[in-house]
């Protein structure tokens, strides 16, 4: 598999990634499955994909001590990618970005990681009631102790309460320039799909010009852009697809066009849609990474192969005319 470069520090990571989070935590939790989860896992550094994203809030921390049932055994073939920021409650998520919480985080982490260095730890969040730049301080130093390679932050995009005129990720650059003052960002995490492109208007681009890499989350709509899911079929209470704009029975109905223009392309390839979809993020830049989110080994792999998929300027030029996904909030 192709291999991708994650910021100035030049750590070297597979073409795609693999997002552990579904095998713990906000989908579909009657099909969780630690065994076939784990598999999952060695399906993926199987075929190349060596970027493990978790992070110690999934679950909680379950999704970490999973992980680290793999890492165990493949250390070396794994980077391994990890948050801070975040504490789960019975009914409520907080940022904790206290920089004495930061550095106990990061131990435990490591403890359930089974493993004596994170490759890339991400603030998930920022916490409001401390300044950023105490908390990626002390992310800083975890780096100077070796229990950490490199720092990368998740980036923050609300649709709502926007000032006029303000675009999606005008915040997160604002603190992005703030933390690298103080130690260097490698890579940027953010939404980045065929549905949802708002990142490459100035986040991308910030990313490009710094040399900074960037991680793109839900690659594949949530799973819709896989062309697997039908409208209307429902999602259990804790799925957070049973609360998100675009899932709605109308709404999948409505953008099924986006999934169907994913479909012609890979025709002419012999590709699934989400292979389409994740070969289109690729094709965003050298340094961007899709991390589409599985616990299915037969997900991994066609994921995988998506990594050989190189789509045309006629492709290309196909899928940006597709019709713009509609949600509940439009």
């Amino acid at each position: 598999m192709e291999r991708r470069t994650i910021g100035a520090t030049a750590l070297e990571v597979g073409a795609i990634g693999l997002g552990c989070m579904p095998m713990s935590w906000g989908y579909t939790e009657s099909q969780r499955n630690g065994e076939s989860s784990l598999r999952t896992v060695h399906t993926a550094l199987d075929r190349g994909c060596t970027l493990l994203d978790t992070a110690d809030m999934y679950g909680p921390f379950t999704n970490e001590l999973l992980v680290g049932r793999a890492l165990k055994e493949r250390r070396a073939e794994a980077f391994v990618s990890t948050k801070v920021g975040l504490l789960v409650g019975e009914q409520h998520i907080v940022a904790n970005g206290r920089p004495g919480y930061v550095k106990r985080a990061c131990d435990a982490s490591l403890r359930r990681l089974q493993t004596d260095c994170i490759d890339l730890y991400q603030l998930h969040r920022t916490d409001p009631e401390v300044p950023i730049e105490e908390t990626w301080g002390a992310m800083a130093e975890l780096v100077a102790a070796g229990k950490v390679r490199s720092l990368g932050l998740c980036a923050v995009g609300a649709r709502a309460g926007r000032r006029r005129g303000a675009r999606l990720y005008d915040g997160t650059l604002r603190q992005l320039e703030r933390i690298q003052q103080v130690f260097p960002v490698s890579s940027v995490q953010a939404e980045l799909s065929v549905w949802s492109k708002e990142a490459l208007e100035a986040l991308l681009p910030w990313c490009v010009t710094r040399g900074v890499g960037f991680l793109a989350a839900m690659p594949l709509g949530n799973g819709f852009l896989t062309g697997t899911l039908t409208p209307g079929q429902g999602f259990e209470p804790e799925d957070i697809r049973a609360r998100h704009p675009r899932f709605t029975a109308e709404m999948m109905a409505a953008n099924q066009p986006v999934v169907a223009g994913l479909r012609r392309v890979g025709a002419r390839y012999g590709a699934t849609p989400g292979q389409v979809a994740l070969a289109w993020v690729l094709a965003q830049g050298p340094h961007v990474v899709p991390v589409p989110g599985t616990k299915k080994e037969r997900w991994a792999a066609e994921n995988a192969a998506a990594a050989g998929l190189a789509l045309d300027r006629r492709d290309l030029a196909e899928i940006a005319a597709l019709p713009p996904a509609r949600g509940s909030w439009d």
